[in-house]
């Protein structure tokens, strides 16, 4: 419903696998019963790859209870290896990286509705259907700059940034002086 994740309520996850399916599950009337889904997020085997991880990981943690991990953020990975840009949208870097160009303008819709319009549907499927092509265009750019073991550290330590931000820590740097 929103980017205040405890005001505005868990509505839709998208998963993919990268072989071009997409599986969405889709929240109504606050029921956040998805055994499956969070034992998924809890496998420690399989790593869930994200665009901007943080929030996502902080939001699936106040609604479903479960802190995924571990985890790859292609927002980070972007920042970490695109320094010559500013524009780190999963737009941008479809775009840039993969040639794709896909559509936003079903973001700001009515993802509370009971049923779902086919474009959100659709925005929704784009929304995780290019992670898998990013992480590869991305694994190769950190590892040509030298930048993997500070991605991983990053990575690894998402979840806990997640936490500080529901723990009421979002804007305050706890790392400065």
């Amino acid at each position: 419903m929103g980017l205040n994740v405890p005001r505005d309520r868990l509505c839709l996850v998208q998963l993919s696998g990268g072989g071009g399916k997409i599986h969405l599950v889709q929240f109504r009337e606050r029921n956040y019963e998805a055994p499956r889904l969070k034992a998924l997020l809890a496998d420690k085997a399989v790593i869930k790859l994200f665009h901007f991880g943080r929030f996502d990981i902080a939001v699936l943690k106040q609604y479903l209870g479960v802190l995924a991990g571990p985890v790859y953020c292609t927002k980070i990975a972007a920042k970490l290896t695109r320094t010559f840009t500013d524009r780190y949208g999963l737009k941008d870097l479809c775009r840039d990286l993969l040639g794709k160009d896909i559509s936003k303008q079903q973001q700001t819709s009515d993802w509370g509705a009971r049923e779902l319009s086919a474009d959100q549907l659709k925005y929704a499927a784009s929304d995780v259907l290019y992670l898998h092509a990013l992480k590869n265009k991305l694994d190769a750019l950190l590892e040509r700059e030298g930048r993997t073991g500070l991605a991983q550290a990053a990575f690894e330590f998402l979840p806990n940034r997640a936490l500080l931000d529901l723990a009421g820590w979002k804007d305050v740097d706890i790392f400065s002086h």
